[in-house]
C-alpha cells in the first residue's frame, strides 16, 4: 500500500541492540488514514480495469462462499464509506451512524463501468470530505443484533474500520476470482499489517501471518 509522506525526524536509539534507527515523522493520523481508505478502493478499481473483462463476472455466484459475488462485495465496501460520510452531513455532533443501512442491487453490482464510477466517485468524495472534518467529531454508533444497541465512537475510528472492513470483503472477492480463474495483484484482498509484515520479512503472501 502508499505509505504516508513523511519527513526525517531525529535518531532513536534501540536500547536492545544499540542501533540507531531514523523514525519517519508521520502526518497527521486522519491523513493516514485518508491515505489507506483511497489506496484500498483503487484496489477496486484495478480490479475492474484490469481484472473483470465482463459484466457476468460480477454476478457468479461463488461456489464456496453462498450467496457471495463480486460486484455485491464491491458495493457492499463502498456502502460503508458512503453512509459514515452521509452521516456528517447531518445535523451536529455527536452524529448518528448505522452500517445497517443496504443499498442493495445497485448498478454496480452487475454493470462493471456503473462499478467502477461508483468507487472513483467515493475516492474523490473522501478526498474532498474527509480533510475538513475533526478526527475525534463523536459519533452514536447503532446497531440492530437484533436488539437496538448503540456505540460511542469518533469519526476517525470508524474511517478505519470501514477500510478494514473494505479489506476483508475484497478478500472474499479474491477467493471469488480464484474460482473464475482471474489472476489478481498479491496484495489484493490482504490488511495493511500483513503487507508490512511481508515487506519487512519477505515472506511469501500465502504464508504471511494474518
Amino acid at each position: 500500500m502508499a505509505g504516508a509522506r513523511h519527513a526525517k525526524s531525529p535518531p532513536t536509539m534501540d536500547p536492545a541492540t544499540e542501533t540507531v534507527t531514523l523514525v519517519p515523522q508521520q502526518d497527521t493520523t486522519l491523513s493516514q488514514l485518508l491515505d489507506v481508505c483511497t489506496t484500498v478502493l483503487q484496489q477496486g478499481v484495478d480490479l475492474l480495469d484490469a481484472h473483470i473483462t465482463s459484466n457476468d463476472q460480477l454476478t457468479v455466484h461463488s461456489q464456496f462462499l453462498p450467496g457471495s459475488t463480486i460486484g455485491k462485495h464491491l458495493r457492499h465496501s463502498r456502502d460503508h464509506f458512503e453512509l459514515l460520510l452521509d452521516c456528517m452531513k447531518s445535523g451536529s455532533p455527536p452524529y448518528v451512524l448505522s452500517y445497517d443501512t443496504r443499498l442493495r442491487n445497485t448498478p454496480m453490482e452487475v454493470d462493471r463501468h456503473a462499478a467502477r464510477e461508483a468507487l472513483q466517485g467515493t475516492i474523490e468524495k473522501l478526498q474532498t470530505v474527509v480533510p475538513g472534518i475533526d478526527e475525534a467529531a463523536q459519533i452514536k454508533l447503532q446497531a440492530v443484533t437484533p436488539y437496538l444497541h448503540e456505540f460511542g465512537t469518533t469519526f476517525g475510528r470508524e474511517l478505519w474500520f470501514a477500510a478494514l472492513h473494505t479489506v476483508h470483503h475484497f478478500s472474499m472477492i479474491r477467493v471469488i476470482a480464484s474460482e473464475l480463474n482471474i489472476q489478481l495483484a498479491e496484495d489484493f484482498g490482504w490488511a495493511p499489517s500483513t503487507l508490512v509484515y511481508h515487506s519487512q520479512t519477505s515472506a511469501p503472501l500465502g504464508k504471511a501471518k494474518i
